[in-house]
């Protein structure tokens, strides 16, 4: 079993800049997918950006290309979120996420995935 563990969230005026960490311990896979997901009071769960754990392939959200970056580094088991120029809109709880894969296809639906972290909150302040 995979566990995720978010850290990095905090306050931030509109405008700034946030790098979100999330530490995986557990089995991890060469094609499994990693992402990130957000989720403000009472919206649903979104895709914001993903990777394929060991190809380092990347995959985003279109309203994200530009402004977030997702990296990761193997020897740490660890994948990183560094969000630049934030708006108040991108106030959310922000998710790690796992989805087991063999494959190369990526999958962008948070119901795929199997692990979850405890979430950490990013704020934006107009």
């Amino acid at each position: 079993q995979v566990q995720l563990v978010e850290s990095g969230g905090g306050l931030v005026q509109a405008g700034g800049s946030l790098r979100l960490s999330c530490a995986a311990s557990g089995r991890t896979f060469g094609a499994d997918d990693m992402a990130w997901f957000r989720q403000a009071p009472g919206k649903e769960r979104e895709f914001v950006v993903g990777i394929k754990w060991s190809a380092g392939s990347t995959y985003y959200a279109d309203s994200r290309k530009g402004r977030f970056t997702i990296s990761r580094d193997t020897a740490k088991n660890t994948i990183y979120l560094q969000m630049n120029s934030l708006k108040p809109e991108d106030t959310a709880v922000y998710y790690c996420a796992r989805r087991p894969s063999a494959r190369s296809t990526f999958y962008y639906g948070p119901g795929q995935y199997d692990s979850w972290g405890q979430g950490t909150q990013v704020t934006v302040s107009s």
